[in-house]
């Protein structure tokens, strides 16, 4: 343990890893662009320098704290400093603030106002460059770039993509796809992890909310259904002062129909078909003598990340489709077959990016030509609409999900937060479905937040070795090893967002605290519920015996190597 004094207060440490962290633990809030505990330190932006006795100037995030060290954060050359770097930063940057995507929610935006910076006394001789909208995901506008570089980080240090990354020297450095191609044409997998930590508007959220509105607006001879995914709930709160890890499934409920939605519903339900077909899959495989390790198949960015980096392991992955997807093609068949003169558009509401892509995918199109879901939006673009709409969302009271598909199990709600989906798995697979048994498989190394997790568990005389990562690059590294030789697993659940979806691109930006939250919220919900296992779930055995019948395959499954026909 050691002692710093900052701005004349004792303050301990022991393992903190900068004078940053030292700084914050006193109850200072430097600012900061380029600093990201998920990342590497890079110490680009130097907006955290601090001042020691001696006059010598520090960048915060990167100088280890050492004992008796004298700082200060707060002098006068700082504050000059800073507005300097505040100054130069705004005078290469945009300034088309009041029609940015992140306004309001803009770090170079916030610390301007904070600083009183009120006039840019240089001029920003820069090119415009194009804003690149070829991605299903995101959009990228370099016109907003701050050469923070935490979007480079996060693809290659967590995501192991590098799809995008520095390019060129001195003023002429850009943060770019390789040759400045667009980024549909990279390695890109649309998880929207950088936007999440791009500070400013040059990388956000492909918003679709003005088309949604337009449908919203022309209701007639339409039935316009939403589904909302588990981890939703225990993010969407935040944005209206809730703490995170609350669940704010009913009001969000309530918001979508006073938007003008007819039926809406939890994702959750198909979470559980989802179980039920995986599982099924699984021990078709054990029996069969099928291809090992079965990988999970409900997270786009991770087939993205198989289809341009590994496809040799296409066969690996299972067949079904993902929940928001099974239910798309359930709520259409259904809602078809009633021949009211109605048409169905099935709107998602989902906590990633990539199910944009997955929506437009070719593979999911309907009989008539249409895409089986019709339109994603995130749950910050569907906040944007209940603020824009004037919902007190604060003050709606909380409203279920609408019937014939309101009714859905605790293994559907987990399945937005990484080791979820397994964990419902084995519930299916499990005989014991008591208390007792349930509670032993949460212990088992299925719950937790490390990147990657292993367990066991016996079918039969077999035992079914099990691993779950999230994170692609770890996902990567884990291939390698299987393919060594140097592990083997049966079965290998993988989510390319941290923690699961409880962090996807889409959600509220989220600090490693309300990670944790989110998932004890998740959590929480399925011990509340009485149906904890998807097969006891009665209305997904309505759903098998009155909609799917015979035709499992052509609603529930794409195997993305005989039926698959996208290639990109």
């Amino acid at each position: 343990m050691g002692i710093m004094i900052i701005d004349g207060h004792r303050v301990e440490f022991t393992d903190e890893q900068n004078i940053l962290a030292v700084i914050r633990k006193a109850g200072i809030e430097l600012p900061t662009f380029c600093y990201n505990s998920d990342l590497s330190i890079y110490g680009a932006c130097r907006m955290c320098v601090v001042e020691d006795d001696r006059g010598n100037i520090h960048a915060s995030c990167s100088t280890p704290p050492k004992d008796g060290m004298v700082i200060k954060t707060n002098t006068e050359r700082l504050h000059r400093h800073r507005k300097m770097i505040l100054e130069l930063l705004l005078a290469s940057h945009c300034k088309d603030c009041t029609t940015c995507e992140r306004n309001g929610s803009c770090r170079l935006q916030d610390l301007a106002a904070k600083f009183g910076i009120k006039k840019i006394r240089f001029e920003d001789t820069r090119p415009k460059a194009e804003i690149d909208k070829s991605a299903k995901g995101i959009v990228r506008d370099p016109n907003k770039c701050i050469l923070c570089g935490d979007c480079v980080r996060m693809c290659s240090e967590v995501q192991g993509i590098g799809a995008i990354d520095f390019a060129h020297r001195g003023s002429e450095v850009r943060v770019t796809p390789a040759f400045n191609r667009p980024l549909a044409e990279s390695n890109c997998v649309n998880c929207g992890q950088c936007a999440a930590v791009c500070p400013t508007g040059a990388i956000v959220i492909n918003n679709q909310t003005d088309k949604l509105w337009h449908l919203l607006g022309n209701k007639e001879g339409k039935r316009i259904v939403a589904q909302i995914a588990p981890a939703v709930r225990v993010a969407i709160g935040e944005e209206f002062g809730f703490e995170a890890g609350r669940n704010g499934l009913g009001k969000t409920v309530a918001a979508l129909h006073k938007l003008g939605f007819d039926e809406v519903y939890d994702t959750s339900l198909s979470a559980d078909l989802t179980v039920i077909e995986e599982s099924n899959e699984f021990l078709d495989r054990l029996n069969n003598n099928g291809v090992f390790p079965m990988f999970t198949s409900c997270c786009p960015g991770w087939i993205q990340y198989v289809e341009k980096m590994h496809p040799e392991l296409k066969p690996n992955v299972s067949t079904c489709r993902s929940p928001m997807s099974m239910f798309s093609s359930v709520i259409k068949d259904y809602y078809n077959k009633k021949d009211d003169g109605k048409e169905t558009y099935v709107v998602a509401i989902m906590p990633c990016t990539a199910k944009k892509y997955e929506a437009d995918r070719p593979e999911f199109t309907a009989a008539d030509g249409r895409q089986e879901t019709d339109l994603v939006i995130t749950t910050r673009e569907l906040v944007k609409m209940i603020k824009r709409a004037g919902i007190l969302f604060n003050e709606l009271e909380g409203e279920a999900p609408d019937m014939p598909f309101g009714l859905f199990s605790g293994a559907g709600v987990i399945f937005g937060v990484t080791g979820g989906v397994t964990e419902a798995v084995i519930r299916r697979c499990s005989t014991d479905k008591s208390k007792e048994a349930l509670d032993k498989i949460a212990i088992i190394g299925v719950r937790g937040r490390e990147t990657l997790k292993t367990t066991s568990i016996m079918i039969g005389d077999r035992e079914v070795k099990i691993a779950i990562v999230y994170g692609l690059k770890a996902a990567g590294e884990l291939i390698k090893d299987l393919q060594s030789g140097k592990v083997y697993y049966d079965f290998i659940e993988v989510m390319a967002c941290p923690e699961g979806c409880i962090a996807g691109g889409g959600q509220p930006c989220t600090k490693y605290k309300d990670r944790e939250h989110r998932a004890r919220g998740l959590y929480h919900v399925d011990r509340k519920l009485q149906i904890k296992s998807s097969d006891q779930n009665p209305a997904v055995t309505q759903i098998y015996d009155y909609i799917i019948g015979k035709r499992r395959h052509e609603l529930l499954h794409i195997d993305y190597v005989k039926d698959g026909k996208h290639e990109e």
